[in-house]
This record gives structure tokens, sequence and C-alpha cells, in this order.
């Protein structure tokens, strides 16, 4: 039996200082409600859950920037819808100014009326959305998912020949009205075109936006798999550690009394 050298002390405090350990670990796992509280913890699923959070935060970017692009469709129809009722009173007048017991008096006031509507598409083709051109030849690329994919949006554009040429007609004569009216069903063809591209744009992104809430749901499952703790499973982890380490402490206590028995020896 020796006294300077305590071996079941050193023991006791080894395991101890183990306990102690995994309780502060267990102790910040609980508090913080993740499992991997240093790089060491687990360094490979550190990695790959960095790399899904990047991903999940591509991914809400991607949905936002389809949603302005959603936005900009929207205010897009918004226009065409007006203008497409504006063709529709300009073709109105064309046969209006076709009757024959009308006096070009008569069809100057229709083509006043006439004018004034060309005018208002004119006018609507210059309008723009945050400072993008609402109707153009550009092709806008929407992104579409967190890897800069993109899904092209041909330009909707109210430059084109055919729209210029109905807002330039007039139906100050007979046969002016005659050759108006075969140009604004021209543009009213056109105009129910477009916005059936639009609709088809529309709903293309939407369901873009749709498959991307689905993979950014799963990405952060993914991670959450990885990276939060189970908090049932780390409480049973804790209320073992806090045994070990009251029962560590007494038995600590124990060995450093046990060279006190020496002493019997030396009455």
């Amino acid at each position: 039996m020796v006294i300077n050298t305590n071996i079941t002390a050193q023991i006791s405090a080894g395991n101890l200082q183990n306990s102690q350990a995994m309780l502060s670990r267990s102790l910040a796992r609980l508090s913080s409600g993740s499992k991997i509280i240093n790089p060491s913890d687990d360094a490979a699923g550190l990695a790959v859950a960095s790399r899904l959070d990047a991903q999940v935060q591509r991914l809400n970017a991607a949905k936002a920037n389809i949603g302005n692009a959603v936005s900009f469709t929207q205010t897009q129809d918004g226009y065409l819808k007006k203008i497409a009722k504006a063709f529709d009173r300009m073709s109105e007048l064309t046969i209006l100014a076709q009757d024959v017991t009308k006096s070009d008096a008569d069809r100057a006031l229709y083509n006043a009326e006439f004018t004034e509507l060309g005018a208002y598409v004119t006018s609507a083709a210059s309008k723009d959305f945050n400072g993008v051109p609402l109707f153009s030849t550009t092709a806008l690329n929407v992104t579409t998912d967190s890897e800069g994919s993109t899904f092209t949006m041909n330009g909707i554009d109210l430059g084109a020949a055919v729209y210029t040429t109905a807002v330039a007609a007039n139906v100050s004569t007979l046969a002016t009205a005659a050759t108006a009216l075969t140009d604004i069903k021209a543009a009213i063809t056109q105009i129910a075109t477009d916005r059936a591209t639009i609709g088809a744009y529309q709903s293309r992104l939407n369901y873009t936006a749709e498959q991307l809430t689905v993979s950014k749901e799963n990405l952060t499952a993914a991670s959450s798999r990885i990276m939060d703790v189970d908090v049932a499973e780390e409480s049973t982890e804790y209320a073992k550690q806090n045994i070990l380490v009251q029962s560590g402490t007494a038995m600590l206590a124990q060995a450093n009394a046990m060279p006190q028995s020496v002493l019997k020896l030396l009455q």
C-alpha cells in the first residue's frame, strides 16, 4: 500500500473528466438544437450539411426570381388585356364608319376616337417594369434552379408591324375604314397569340416555383437529419452522463480517502 501515488484516484479522476466532457457536449447539443457542435463531431456530415444549406439558399433566390418573373408577365398581360379591348372598340369603329348612311363628317368623329385609341396602344408599348421594358424584342432568361439554369421568355413586341400598321390606320373614309378593319383584325389575332404566349409562360413559371418548393423541403429535411439533434435521444444521454458525473464525483472522493487507511498501520 502506497500514499505517494493514488492510482485509483487517478483512474476515477480520468473517468470523471470524460463524463464531464460528455455531459458538457450533451448540454451544448440540447441548448443549441444542433447535433454537430464542433467540426470534429462529424466532419463529413458538417461539410455535406453546409453544401445543402447553401443550395437551399440558392433555391430561395431562384424562387424569388421566378416570383418576379410571374409579376412581370402579369403586368404585361394587364396592359395587353386593355389593349385588346381598345382593338375591339377600334374594330367596331371600322364597321360603324362603313355605314353608307354616314357622311364623312360623321366618320371624322369616329376617326377621332379611333386615333385616340391608337395613341393609347402606342403609349402602352413604352411602359416598363422596374426599368425593364415590358414590350420589346429582347428575350428574358429567368433563373429556374439552384445551379443557375434558365428558362427563356421571348419578348412581346408592341412595335411589331402588325400593331403599328393597325394604329396608323384611319376610318375617315369608306375605303380607309375597310382597310383599317383588315389591319385591326390582324392586330386582334396577334394580341390573342401574345396573351396565350404569356399564359404559357406563367404556367411554366408556376410549376417551376412549385418544384423549387418541393426541392427546398427535401433538401432542408436532409440537412436536418445531419445537423439537428434528436432531443429525446440526447435527453437520455444527458441523464446518463449526469448520473455518471455525480457517481464519479462520489467515487473520486472515496478514492482520495483510501490512503488514510495507511494511518491505521502506523498506530
